[in-house]
């Protein structure tokens, strides 16, 4: 027998991975080759890490120790058996360390895999191996979740284990309580509900549905707290999730740039289970890339039924996309195509490529809690088709909606976007609309408007202002009449990689939560609305005026509003 069959099973995943032989998307096969090519790289002296065999046979044979806690095969009194993509997953993650001291090299784990792919259990288990087995003495490990309900479903298995093990308990001096376990050494393992507060020092923390955070406050308190620990570990395992303006979908681009080799992060683990951006969600083969334990924790025909499902009803699609297929989406309804948006993305785009173009202003306006956004677009003719050119929107709030904010999750994300010079704030509790007009010249200096799209809430001065300044300000009623056509143009300009855009946070915050409002009986015709109070579309409503302009100037031929009446169009 091979000494080293678990992990020899988690080799033989990476290769084959790597060669095709097992479907995965372009994340997967990312990390799997970042595994064998840090193998190459750990036999130069000089590079710092290597991979220990037997650390990594430690753990997954460890875990493979533990029992089921519930299902048939805890009924059947069966042990845990790991998958090879699970095998590879412990075998990387406590496998790689640092060749001078022989500690962990990575101190951080973000794993994304769709639902009843068995995270709990994996999470469980490696709960109770860093508790008892990882060789910390007065071992701290927590569950951390946004609810009681969802710290316990990585807890109570790990509850359950310990029960149902005498021996593993006498082993390590292992005391089981109703609400955490403790060892004679000091340590002890219980589920952490919100902000866990200072004090605590962590050597692991299973952050738990990560995409449920409203922000990152148990994640910084427990990274925060790990400083005296020789070799800590975080453990997101998660699903993916509805907001891209979280601190999960942040963890996850941080995770993908590290993939791809835009950062190095060499202390961090990710891998994500999902699909590729051409593959078609409606096919067996979606289902078999993105669900890595799909015939086993979940069956095939119910991810079939499930499938089938979403794509005869549209109104649960995106949440079957989110939960099945690991696919992000801003707003279970949302109406644009946020993989393709970030396809369009640009960060090479400047304002000084685009001199002598003709470039069209949107400004959706606001007092108190909304933003006030200022788009520009260019257009560029190419083949004989329009190309947009989103660049270096700019977007203000008032200091008391960032600085004083009752909802934290806000503020927090203003103030980020303040801290980071995207987001402008103005004095006082009301937008000062003396501050955008200022910027709105010196922009107009910069690139000339041809028209400028404004919506009519409080535009009426302004409005005079920026005409007084040569912009051409055209109110824009938020209807079906004026923002039907430009909304559909913007979603074609994104499937088609017509549209371009520079990166800016806040912008795709606000497109990725537009919903679509259709007209009752009319399917052809739309309006953006958003789906909650703190899911802003301000940025992408000032896009799509803008987008209209551009249209207007260009436009032959007719409009699928031409056949309305007036009653017809009236906002609804």
């Amino acid at each position: 027998m091979a000494a080293y069959p678990n992990v020899n099973a988690a080799q033989k995943y990476a290769r084959d991975v790597v060669g095709g032989k097992i479907p995965a998307c372009s994340y997967v096969k990312a990390t799997c080759a970042r595994h064998l090519n840090d193998q190459k790289a750990s036999k130069a002296k000089s590079y710092p890490y290597r991979f220990d065999r037997d650390l990594a046979e430690r753990v997954c044979r460890f875990i493979q120790k533990m029992p089921h806690t519930k299902g048939k095969w805890a009924r059947g009194k069966q042990r845990i058996t790991l998958e090879p993509w699970q095998l590879f997953l412990f075998s990387m993650i406590y496998g790689w360390v640092r060749k001078a001291d022989k500690t962990r090299r990575f101190r951080e784990a973000y794993i994304e895999v769709p639902r009843k792919n068995g995270k709990s259990i994996i999470a469980a288990g490696a709960g109770i191996y860093a508790f008892c087995a990882d060789n910390e003495y007065g071992a701290e490990v927590y569950c951390g979740a946004t609810s009681e309900k969802q710290a316990w479903e990585v807890f109570k298995p790990a509850l359950e284990m310990a029960r149902k093990l005498p021996a593993l308990r006498k082993r390590f001096g292992m005391v089981v309580w109703a609400k955490k376990i403790e060892r004679t050494d000091g340590s002890k393992f219980e589920p952490v509900i919100g902000d866990p507060g200072d004090g605590s020092s962590p050597s692991m923390a299973i952050i738990d549905e990560y995409h449920e955070h409203p922000d990152s406050r148990l994640y910084d308190t427990m990274i925060t707290g790990m400083g005296a620990r020789d070799q800590p570990l975080v453990l997101v395992i998660t699903t993916a999730g509805f907001d891209i303006a979280g601190p999960c979908y942040g963890m996850r681009e941080r995770s993908i740039e590290m993939l791809e080799g835009v950062q190095e992060d060499d202390e961090l683990f990710a891998i994500v289970y999902t699909i590729d951006k051409d593959d078609d969600w409606t096919t067996r083969d979606a289902l078999i890339k993105a669900n890595p334990n799909a015939g086993i924790s979940v069956g095939l025909d119910y991810l079939a039924a499930r499938q089938q499902a979403a794509i005869k009803r549209a109104r649960i699609a995106n949440s079957f996309k989110t939960k099945h297929l690991n696919l992000w989406v801003s707003s279970k309804e949302g109406f644009f195509n946020m993989q393709s948006w970030a396809e369009c993305e640009d960060r090479t785009l400047t304002l000084e490529q685009f001199r002598g173009f003709d470039c069209y202003y949107g400004f959706d306006l606001a007092r108190k809690l909304d933003l006030t956004g200022m788009v520009r677009v260019f257009v560029k003719q190419i083949d004989g088709k329009n190309h947009y050119y989103c660049i270096a929107p700019t977007f203000w709030a008032p200091e008391d909606t960032v600085f004083n904010n009752e909802e934290r999750r806000v503020a927090e994300r203003y103030q980020g976007w303040v801290e980071a010079k995207q987001l402008e704030a103005t004095d006082g509790a009301e937008i000062d609309y003396r501050e955008v007009l200022a910027q709105a010249t010196e922009a107009h200096e910069e690139a000339p408007a041809k028209e400028s799209g404004i919506d009519p809430h409080g535009a009426a001065n302004l409005s005079h202002q920026l005409d007084d300044a040569g912009m051409n300000p055209v109110t824009i009623q938020q209807s079906y009449t004026h923002m039907s056509d430009p909304m559909k143009e913007l979603e074609a300009a994104i499937l088609t990689g017509r549209f371009h855009h520079d990166g800016h946070p806040i912008m795709t915050w606000c497109v990725g939560n537009v919903v679509g409002k259709y007209l009752p009986g009319n399917d052809d015709v739309v309006r953006p609305i958003k789906q909650g109070d703190h899911n802003k579309i301000d940025g992408a409503v000032a896009l799509i005026m803008a987008i209209g302009r551009a249209m207007n100037a260009a436009q032959s031929g007719g409009s699928v509003l031409d056949s309305l009446s007036d009653d017809d169009i009236l906002v609804m």
